[in-house]
């Protein structure tokens, strides 16, 4: 879907507030509600964006008047739904300054980082592994001593810490791309990079060409910018390269957010011809290329795919960016992410992201310096497990629920689950109760509405733990599914 464009800013005397103009708001909620919704389905539309990040806290909603004739519908029916929003805390009025979004206290809107899972809930909702303890104490050990050397320093290192941007260079070099540390900016974490990276390129209006499904806060992200989306699916099976190639040559975005390697949540690996049209496609638009390698290095059962860039011919490695982190590969809790693209991009970056956060944390940094060099003998460990915590999870679901469907992804940290029938919110909605927290396929969808009939299942527990979540998703489904009331009740915060 795309993202919700805010026209104009107008003071409410709480701060300043956007104003949503009518079609843009009518067009959201006939996609979750249906073209003439009743004053409930629209006031319940309404909310639901909002929780869902697709509509800014403290927007202006449009006029009744104007509503009304964009929906075709009673100015009555309006009215009626901006008084149910009101009574529930999700929308607040002033005569003379109009209706604008709120919260009730206690909620939280999907794009604000709050979830925690609760004691004895098994947590489905992030695709993270934990730490490999040994690596990370040990690389600690070695941190301390280097850590104290830049006591003397004032800490900040805007573009990075110059030896880890060495290493993160070394290992793009490694993997087949030559690579130079002026080259790599490091981000606090893959997020941080993809925000920078979207908000230097793409100004409110231009297009952004996005996968459905795709990682939810990258596209939040690219929302957040102002930019108009413009989806094209990928399935378990991978890319309609031709469709990708047509919706460049017919829109020409001007960016283009891909995660080619194992991409999340589909596990699908894109080709090498594929990749090669596709460059030769954005070169044609003058699209630039956002590629996010956050997964490159988890492969299972592929071989290990060399960095997308890799195959840019002289004139198109301009065009590329690339981002990636240790998040997967180490630790979410380490962040710890970087830009690989020119110099001169790379300067431009460094100098917006002071305006956000100065510079990364010099700990993680030392941290991440030291992790670096032993990544193989990390990856030669965790990958193996995780291969058998995804066996161990498809087998679980076959036993318990049968009537799913699944392919083995050959990398990467998730299954993208087919349930045969539209109840993904639903589950989602009902499935703490039972004991476990699960995301549903319409918060990775690009477009609203959409894959409420898939799950992403992540397989970084033990076969155990797994084995146990299974078996609670399957007593919610027999327990019977309440109806689907919208998404405010499922976790907030997807990795």
């Amino acid at each position: 879907m795309a993202g919700v464009r805010v026209v104009r800013s107008v003071d409410t005397g709480s701060g300043t507030a956007r104003t949503l103009g009518s079609r843009q708001l009518a067009a959201h909620v006939t996609a979750l509600a249906g073209p003439h919704p009743g004053y409930r389905a629209l006031a319940q539309g309404v909310r639901t964006l909002l929780l869902d990040g697709r509509i800014p806290l403290h927007t202006r909603l449009p006029a009744e008047r104007e509503l009304a004739t964009a929906l075709a519908v009673s100015r009555a029916t309006i009215t009626a739904a901006y008084d149910l929003l009101r009574e529930g805390g999700y929308a607040l009025s002033r005569r003379g300054s109009g209706t604008w979004t709120a919260l009730p206290e206690g909620e939280t809107p999907a794009n604000v980082a709050r979830y925690q899972a609760a004691d004895g809930v098994i947590d489905l909702a992030m695709a993270a592994p934990s730490a490999p303890a040994a690596e990370l104490a040990a690389a600690f050990e070695l941190a301390g001593p280097e850590l104290a050397c830049h006591a003397a320093s004032n800490g900040y290192h805007p573009l990075g810490l110059p030896e880890l941007r060495a290493a993160v260079a070394e290992r793009y070099t490694r993997r087949g791309l030559p690579t130079l540390p002026e080259q790599i900016l490091i981000t606090t974490g893959a997020q941080s990079a993809v925000s920078l990276v979207v908000g230097l390129l793409g100004r409110p209006g231009d297009r952004a060409l996005v996968e459905s499904p795709s990682y939810p806060n990258a596209l939040d992200a690219v929302r957040h910018a102002g930019l108009r989306i413009t989806p094209v699916p990928v399935t378990e099976d991978g890319w309609d390269i031709e469709l990708l190639e047509c919706t460049l040559r017919q829109t020409a975005p001007r960016l283009a957010y891909l995660i080619p390697d194992f991409q999340n949540p589909t596990g699908a690996l894109m080709s090498t011809e594929q990749r090669t049209r596709l460059l030769r496609a954005a070169r044609a638009t003058g699209t630039w290329l956002l590629i996010d390698e956050t997964m490159a290095e988890m492969t299972l059962s592929a071989p290990a795919p060399a960095p997308f860039a890799s195959l840019a011919h002289q004139g198109e490695s301009e065009q590329i960016i690339t981002v990636g982190s240790l998040s997967k590969t180490h630790w979410g809790g380490l962040r710890t992410g970087w830009v690989r693209a020119g110099s001169r991009l790379i300067n431009e970056l460094a100098a917006l992201r002071i305006h956000v956060d100065l510079a990364p944390s010099l700990l993680d940094q030392v941290l991440a310096k030291t992790l670096l060099p032993g990544m193989d003998d990390v990856l030669r460990e965790r990958l193996p497990r995780l291969r058998e915590r995804r066996d161990a999870l498809a087998a679980s679901l076959a036993r318990h629920l049968p009537e799913w469907r699944w392919q083995l992804p050959s990398g990467g940290l998730s299954l993208w689950v087919d349930l045969g029938r539209p109840v993904a919110g639903a589950l989602a909605q009902a499935a703490p109760a039972h004991g476990v927290n699960i995301q549903p396929g319409s918060r990775f969808a690009a477009d609203a509405g959409t894959h409420e009939h898939r799950l992403r299942i992540p397989f970084v527990h033990d076969p155990e733990t797994a084995e146990e979540a299974v078996r609670r998703l399957a007593a919610t489904l027999d327990a019977g599914l309440p109806a689907f009331a919208g998404e405010q009740n499922r976790p907030h915060w997807v990795a």
